[in-house]
């Protein structure tokens, strides 16, 4: 087999892959507005127990400019879930 066709059979699927794999990389974005006019990170934390999100294992600030958590929700469910920094609301979210 030539040079050309094995990189040809080597390339092709990666490229492929990599397109495919894109997506997943991306990071949710959720706001574009000034640290000054994000809710605190107490603030927060206390909207999310108001929600119902319990047993939060990981809170985090995301370089999309989120609040990130990983816990459960009120049905205790693992929850993943992005939150606008401004007011709290919900931008993403994953349920298992």
């Amino acid at each position: 087999m030539s040079f050309a066709r094995l990189f040809a059979a080597v390339a092709a699927p990666a490229a492929v892959l990599t397109v495919l794999a894109a997506p997943a990389l991306a990071s949710t974005t959720c706001t574009s507005a000034p640290k000054d006019k994000w809710m605190s990170e107490d603030q927060m934390k206390a909207k999310i127990a108001e929600m119902g999100y319990k047993d939060i294992r990981t809170f985090k600030t995301t370089k999309g400019n989120c609040y990130e958590i990983y816990g459960h929700d009120k049905e205790g469910r693992k929850a993943e879930v992005y939150f606008d920094p401004t007011d709290g609301h919900i931008v993403k979210q994953e349920i298992d």
